[in-house]
């Protein structure tokens, strides 16, 4: 059982749907796994709970 893990913001139940899919679409074209072999895992990061650098992310993101 393959496992594809993503780790980036918060995301609405739509957006997650659409990742799953086009992963497994993509990792099954490519290694001739069925699609429904693959697991993806999903964490959602809290923006003040990444750094960048020397900083966390949503001081950076305050900037913008």
């Amino acid at each position: 059982m393959p496992v594809i893990m993503f780790e980036g913001p918060k995301m609405t139940r739509e957006q997650k749907e659409e990742l799953v899919r086009n992963f497994a679409t993509v990792a099954s074209r490519i290694t001739n796994i069925p699609q429904e072999a693959f697991v993806t895992l999903i964490r959602e990061n809290n923006p003040e709970n990444v750094g960048v650098g020397t900083g966390l992310l949503i001081d950076k993101l305050k900037v913008e």
